[in-house]
């Protein structure tokens, strides 16, 4: 994939290397405020209680915030961990697609009469906090729509090299590609229409549905695909094998199998390894996101 001398991306938010602990604020300044109380009641809490007083204010003076631990709050601290090239090459990498993805789908809605609002990318080591609430690194990347924000730990490329056998750059940007495809459901109404629609309705309805809206995710990724190469030609041989591959080896047949489990249609969520294909393929041999309306679909 033809990829360094793109553009880079400004909403790139690099949160990787920060080590985060969350707890309930709210929680602890009801216990802190419980404590004071019982503290002001004797003459031997009172002198409890400003001798705390003293050491939060001492601390503060020597530029430690004790607060957050006696309130519950959220800390951050930046770990001492140096990035390899190989780590920074792949930053950037990702930087470029992203800024690649912002460009195809501005042209779309431009051309739709809309404005296209970019998401934010979040890089991350581990586990983060997001709108959507706290998630590990073993989720994969996500999209969540409560903030417009991309989640991803680089260090899922390397799974999806070594443990499903889908390398390469273009399998990557494929990824990303996927994942903004969710923002752009957002941004067009269909992900809060999904959602009502699956209100009331039994878990299997629920898990179809959020398959038809996988699969157009993967229709966008492919329709950024082919504006990206028709304008900007991309693509190098191989490359498109690659996306194909790498949507072919997360299918949830292929997952269920590889977990060693019993293969569950009905609990689907993201589609077989033959639809994810079949409905990649068909936005990049399209460009046309009218040809990704799988919730019309009598076929998947």
């Amino acid at each position: 994939m033809r990829w360094r001398s793109g553009r880079r991306s400004d909403n790139i938010e690099d949160r990787r290397g920060q080590t985060q602990r969350y707890s309930s604020a709210g929680a602890g300044v009801i216990l802190l405020l419980r404590l004071l109380t019982l503290l002001f009641r004797s003459k031997i809490g009172r002198v409890i209680l400003i001798a705390g007083v003293a050491v939060v204010l001492g601390g503060k003076f020597l530029g430690i915030d004790l607060l957050p631990m006696l309130t519950g709050g959220t800390t951050t601290a930046q770990a001492p961990r140096e990035f390899s090239e190989a780590e920074q090459q792949l930053a950037d990498f990702t930087s470029v697609v992203l800024a690649d993805t912002e460009d195809t789908w501005r042209t779309i809605f431009n051309g739709l009469g809309g404005n296209y609002r970019e998401p934010t990318l979040v890089l991350f080591s581990d586990q983060v906090q997001s709108a959507c609430g706290f998630a590990s690194a073993a989720v994969g990347p996500f999209y969540c729509p409560g903030d417009q924000k991309v989640y991803l730990d680089l260090s899922f490329f390397e799974d999806l090299a070594r443990r499903f056998g889908a390398p390469g750059d273009f399998a990557q940007a494929y990824v990303i590609a996927h994942e903004v495809g969710h923002h752009v459901q957002t941004l067009m109404g269909i992900s809060q229409e999904v959602r009502q629609a699956g209100q009331g309705r039994s878990q299997e309805e629920i898990n179809g549905l959020s398959v038809r809206q996988e699969l157009q995710a993967d229709c966008f990724s492919g329709v950024w695909g082919h504006i990206a190469h028709r304008d900007r030609q991309i693509l190098e041989p191989g490359d498109l094998d690659e996306a194909l591959i790498a949507a072919s080896a997360i299918g949830d047949d292929r997952l269920q199998r590889r977990s060693g489990g019993q293969v569950v249609p009905d609990s689907f969520t993201h589609g077989t390894s033959e639809q994810r294909v079949r409905w990649f393929r068909r936005g990049f041999e399209s460009g046309d996101i009218e040809a990704c309306n799988t919730f019309a679909a009598e076929s998947l």
